[in-house]
């Protein structure tokens, strides 16, 4: 009886897509879901067809960016974690210089994006994507000195709907729908992302890691129950704000059912397996995206 065959090894262009996370897109589209939010919140919409593709763009590459200074920051403990002991930093199947240099061409890439946006907002657009930075940029570390690193993670994904905002109307006077879709941003990230941790709760308390799913403990679920709550509540009421036509309702009705069922798969303290996790992630996915359809059927309705 002859032995396994030898696993091949991916190729340096699908560890880099690997690197870049594209080869998982839920990861990729999660980011952009907030950004459409936004855009069909705002007094102007629906976007323009441009506008949208700059925004994709842009998400996408600071996305891809974000991903790589992660990588980069957690190469060697990366190794130790059941989750991501494959990533290509962790395995050497890409050097660090590559990735060094992926990350800067990546943020050049989304600089560019940022002075194609309309005039009126390009100032301002700029400013907020500089602010962005830091917490991009510190959100891997925060596991390190942070108790709720997942709530670094929610600021970030705040940047989502203003510079999209601030795109779209030139301005960034604040009113409830902009006010509200961004709580709505920052509660559903923190919800979903502490329920991603929770499948690397063994290795974090293994290698002396912090995350909002240590933290809370037995009360993390009831954490995540309350903060889709909140997202689903403040996304409501900025639908409202906004004029937002009758098409959203039922496409939100449909989101808050599969929310609360999502919700009621976890357990608080049994390890479940790697998959509950990945499949709660995606199902997130999913679900943004259905409450999206439902601002923009209603922005048809206009």
């Amino acid at each position: 009886m002859t032995g396994a065959l030898p696993r091949q090894q991916p190729t340096a262009l699908a560890s880099w897509f690997q690197l870049l996370r594209w080869n998982k897109p839920s990861g990729r589209l999660i980011l952009l879901i907030p950004a459409g939010w936004s855009l069909w919140l705002t007094p102007t919409a629906p976007p323009s067809p441009w506008l949208v593709l700059l925004i994709v763009v842009g998400g996408l590459t600071v996305s891809a960016a974000g991903c790589i200074a992660n990588d980069l920051w957690d190469r060697r403990l990366d190794r130790e974690v059941e989750r991501t002991k494959g990533r290509p930093l962790a395995r050497g199947g890409l050097s660090v210089p590559v990735a060094v240099a992926s990350l800067l061409a990546l943020l050049v890439l989304s600089l560019l994006v940022v002075l194609g946006l309309p005039t009126a907002g390009r100032s301002l657009c700029l400013g907020l994507a500089v602010m962005a930075l830091p917490p991009i940029l510190l959100y891997p570390s925060a596991k390190r000195w942070f108790a709720f690193p997942q709530a670094v993670l929610a600021i970030c994904w705040g940047f989502a709907v203003l510079i999209p905002w601030a795109a779209a109307e030139g301005t960034m006077r604040a009113s409830p729908a902009l006010l509200l879709c961004w709580l709505a941003t920052l509660t559903w990230t923190f919800g979903f992302d502490t329920v991603y941790a929770m499948a690397d709760r063994p290795d974090d308390r293994k290698l002396g890691l912090r995350s909002s799913a240590l933290s809370l403990g037995r009360h993390a679920v009831t954490a995540v129950q309350i903060s889709y709550a909140i997202c689903l509540i403040a996304l409501a009421l900025a639908a409202v704000s906004a004029g937002t036509g009758t098409a959203f309702y039922p496409c939100w009705l449909l989101a808050a059912a599969g929310m609360v069922v999502e919700t009621r798969k976890l357990q608080p303290l049994s390890q479940q397996p790697m998959g509950v996790y990945g499949r709660h992630f995606k199902h997130q996915v999913w679900l943004g995206s259905l409450l999206l359809l439902g601002l923009v059927l209603a922005g048809l309705q206009g």
